[in-house]
């Protein structure tokens, strides 16, 4: 595991979970091992998901769930980053929760039946 993710496989699920990040600083992506159940186009489209959110807005975003089992996705940056478009980046994330509710939807599922 990259630096970049440290400490990510030692989170608990009692905690909440982390099931994906995409970090535009060190152009990298992490996918939880714990969840390679999940079909590999679902992985494929969170993938792409991710990837061109941090793309587009710059910072870090990860998809994860709460210690209720809810599906939350998140961005953040780093302190003074100027390329981070952080009102875009809250609307983007506004916009995949309503269009891809489904696939959101089907990933809680998933959770709360394995997890």
């Amino acid at each position: 595991m990259n630096d970049a993710f440290k400490g990510l496989e030692s989170q608990t699920y009692e905690d909440g979970v982390i099931l994906a990040i995409s970090n535009s600083y060190e152009k990298l992506y992490y996918f939880n091992d714990d969840f390679d159940q999940i079909p590999e186009q679902v992985q494929k489209d969170l993938k792409v998901l991710l990837i061109w959110h941090t793309e587009e807005c710059g910072g870090i975003v990860a998809v994860g769930f709460d210690t209720n089992g809810k599906l939350y996705v998140e961005a953040t940056a780093k302190e003074f980053d100027a390329y981070f478009d952080e009102i875009g980046s809250h609307l983007k994330i506004k916009e995949y929760q309503r269009e891809r509710r489904d696939l959101f939807a089907s990933l809680e599922e998933f959770y709360d039946c394995f997890f």
